[in-house]
């Protein structure tokens, strides 16, 4: 099969990964690449030379519009809309059996496009003013829409979803996150560093507990790391960077518990998997799809209460660590992930045919 992949292109799709989007839409080239299938990647022209890359943009927009600076303003948003339509012009002109959309831009989702290729839009984020009317305009036979969880799906169509959209959960492979039978009695913490991912909370948890933590990932948001969580490193608090897939699983694999600390809608939760594929149970605050993903495989307290997080990560790390990785294995799999993208391309060809 023929497949295009539309990548979001704020950030490179390349390791390391700065988030959920970029690394979706990495595993899924590399994942339908490896099952044979033709796969041109449209995206950043700065991503991971290893694929057939059309770029919808020379470069990664962060680097010429830096999001917080730029978010919303009409440089940025003229700069995308050329970079877009010119890519869904290359790619209705270019023979592709399907199209993958994981962009957040509306031109994708066009019916009048959508009924050149058949394409599948995979939604990453709760809804929000600048999509939300496009996407619920698009449905068509050859447009089919998924979400990453019920909780998400909740959110879009309150009313109910339409036929043609359905929950696809994000997959990973469980052999690039080894399980480690037993922890240090540490915790760990992984995301994007920014105020709604709430690492600052994760800290004051973890004080509490009186665990040890590191946290890790890229400073997205630096006004909000010099305010609110670099005053408190220090002692068992520690920083470890932005890591690697491989390197990121080895320090996750160290540790007794992963905090889990979303201030927002969280749609999927992809770094709370990882950790469970380790092997960690996971200290969770219960927003968005948390406990949809977490289960069986951690513990919950309510937004934003951090002394009720810290009572949370004893009973989490009271979990044993066959539990969370039998449960990424039952559910949340490259394989099975793969396997359901592929039977939505299916779909939508034959409803377009």
């Amino acid at each position: 099969m023929r497949i295009a992949l539309l990548a979001h292109v704020r950030q490179r799709i390349a390791q390391p990964f700065m988030g959920g989007m970029e690394s979706h839409s990495w595993y899924l080239a590399d994942g339908l690449m490896a099952r044979g299938h033709d796969v041109v990647l449209f995206a950043a022209g700065d991503s991971d030379p290893r694929f057939a890359i059309d770029p919808v943009v020379a470069e990664h927009y962060e680097r010429t519009f830096p999001w917080a600076e730029h978010r919303g303003s009409a440089p940025l948003i003229a700069h995308l809309d050329a970079g877009y339509a010119s890519a869904c012009d290359r790619i209705a002109a270019g023979g592709f059996d399907v199209v993958h959309n994981n962009s957040l831009h509306r031109f994708a989702i066009e019916p009048r496009r959508t009924a050149v290729v058949p394409t599948v839009t995979s939604l990453h984020v709760p809804p929000y003013d600048a999509l939300h009317w496009f996407v619920k305009e698009s449905a068509t036979p050859g447009h089919h829409l998924t979400v990453t969880s019920q909780r998400q799906m909740a959110a879009w169509w309150p009313d109910g979803a339409p036929r043609r959209a359905s929950v696809l959960h994000n997959g990973i492979d469980a052999t690039a996150w080894p399980f480690v039978a037993n922890g240090d009695g540490s915790a760990v913490w992984s995301g994007r560093i920014t105020p709604n991912k709430g690492p600052h909370l994760a800290i004051e948890a973890a004080r509490m507990a009186g665990v040890p933590l590191k946290l890790f990932g890229q400073i997205e948001d630096p006004d909000y790391w010099d305010a609110r969580v670099a005053p408190l490193l220090g002692g068992d608090i520690r920083y470890g960077g932005h890591l690697d897939g491989a390197t990121l699983a080895a320090e996750m694999g160290r540790a007794s518990v992963f905090l889990f600390t979303p201030c927002w809608d969280e749609p999927f939760g992809l770094v709370a998997v990882e950790a469970m594929a380790c092997g960690l149970p996971v200290a969770a605050f219960d927003m968005g799809a948390a406990r949809e993903v977490i289960g069986e495989g951690g513990c919950f307290a309510p937004a934003d209460d951090a002394v009720a997080l810290a009572k949370a990560i004893g009973e989490a790390m009271a979990i044993p660590r066959d539990i969370p990785r039998e449960r990424v294995e039952r559910l949340f799999t490259h394989d099975r992930w793969l396997d359901a993208c592929e039977a939505l391309y299916a779909q939508v060809q034959t409803v377009s045919a």
